[in-house]
């Protein structure tokens, strides 16, 4: 291992919504060495889903330092402070934003080893998605199945694919299921957005309200993400909290919010439509359920569990019957490592290639080239303008004139200006939006 593998670490990570700060931290403290002596500290993007204090602290992640940022800040910060690693953990646009934005305030000179990557499956978008993403210096991939594909887009476009990385959600752990608790525990794990609309919310509460009835003797648990006002990296226009006001609850059901790793710990069995904690019950060894009630269907992201043998309806879940997942399945998507003749490897070691290039990029002669994302103004004309925009850069990269960035923090005043227009924009997004859809439909 390079000398650079044991010598002191400097890693950012820029976050915008709480999902993507846990898995950059956690990304971060994989991807750095056991015997380093690691600061990391943690750049929140502004924006309707930077998280509350209560999110960050369910992560259980310690940063050094901790403050929220505008994108051009992020950037002007990235030029004052010499760190060795940054994690970019942002939606797709952001990192490519970000990457022209830096490309255009180092240079060609002295500069950090930048990685990015998914939170969880990548079900759509996926070639808009790993584009947005390229010209990072590593691209991490959560499974050898994630790994082929993402490889595959890139050199179809005659893109450099050698930034493909494969490690593992950063995640996933805990002790193994090894049998029925007491009482028996079924887990309903919600999503913000899956599904979206309010006549399905209503059949998941009703039916997680009839398997309660129907045993029991089971202990039923609707696991929420976020509490209300609170956003995640997903809008949740209509949040399970308020869908079930005015529902007789039986007293074997119950809402609660937590770590997923320490619900997990009390969980016999795990149903949802397609979230990620479905991947870190199947690693477990968890019992886990996809639900089928709303079709196998692309938007659902369900579909990403064709195969798995994890497929099921509440129906069937009623009459007792308990999925057992596809060995081969599992193994290819990086999760309950060493299972199954597919060879996934251990968990363990998931992430030692991704460290190795690290260090080897570290080391480099010379330091590392300027960074070169697939788009350009030459590329994509038409695209990466708007995207750049957003973000208030221009075209080259560069911060636009009357670009927001505050030298210092903001002041009370502004802090509860602040509050009061997420406020005003949760509560539109929550309470109007949806009715105005609702007038539109009749």
């Amino acid at each position: 291992m390079p000398a650079s593998a044991t010598k002191s670490l400097r890693v950012a990570v820029l976050a915008d919504s709480d999902t993507r700060w846990k898995w950059g931290a956690l990304t971060a403290q994989r991807l750095t060495p056991a015997a380093a002596e690691v600061r990391l500290d943690g750049y929140l993007l502004r924006g309707r889903a930077t998280p509350t204090a209560r999110q960050l602290g369910e992560v259980g992640v310690q940063a050094d330092s901790l403050r929220e940022v505008t994108g051009v800040e992020f950037l002007r910060a990235m030029t004052e402070e010499p760190y060795d690693l940054l994690v970019l953990a942002l939606v797709g646009g952001g990192v490519q934003a970000m990457l022209h934005g830096l490309r255009a305030a180092w240079g060609s000179g002295k500069r950090p080893v930048v990685v990015t990557g998914y939170v969880g499956v990548v079900y759509e978008k996926l070639a808009d998605g790993l584009l947005l993403r390229h010209g990072a210096d590593l691209v991490l991939a959560n499974s050898a199945h994630d790994a082929d594909r993402f490889r595959a887009v890139y050199e179809g476009v005659g893109a450099d694919a050698s930034s493909v990385t494969e490690v593992a959600l950063p995640f996933l752990g805990g002790e193994p299921y090894t049998g029925e608790h007491r009482p028996y525990t079924v887990v309903f794990a919600a999503q913000p957005s899956v599904p979206d609309n309010r006549r399905d919310r209503v059949h998941l509460i009703d039916r997680l309200i009839r398997h309660a009835r129907k045993h029991p003797e089971r202990e039923v648990l609707l696991k929420l993400r976020s509490k209300p006002g609170e956003h995640t990296t997903h809008i949740e226009e209509l949040p399970y909290q308020k869908l079930v006001q005015g529902k007789d609850l039986p007293a074997n059901l119950r809402l609660v919010y937590g770590h997923m790793g320490e619900v997990l710990d009390r969980t016999d069995l795990l149903v949802t439509v397609s979230s990620t904690a479905a991947l870190e019950a199947l690693h477990r060894r968890v019992p886990t359920a996809v639900l089928t009630d709303f079709g196998v269907r692309e938007v659902l992201g369900n579909h990403h569990f064709i195969g798995s043998g994890c497929l099921a309806s509440w129906e069937q879940l009623d009459a007792g019957h308990q999925p057992v997942p596809d060995e081969e399945w599992v193994a290819r998507q990086g999760v309950a490592a060493g299972g199954g003749s597919a060879g996934a490897g251990s968990y363990a070691t998931a992430f030692d290639t991704a460290r190795e290039r690290i260090a080897e990029l570290l080391d480099r002669p010379g330091g590392l080239p300027p960074l070169n994302p697939y788009y350009t103004p030459e590329t994509a004309p038409g695209y990466l303008p708007g995207i750049l925009a957003r973000h208030h850069l221009g075209p080259d990269g560069v911060p636009l004139p009357g670009a927001p960035a505050a030298d210092k923090a903001p002041g009370p005043v502004r802090q509860i200006v602040r509050r009061a227009a997420r406020g005003a924009y949760r509560h539109g997004v929550q309470r109007v939006a949806p009715v105005i859809r609702r007038m539109g439909e009749l």
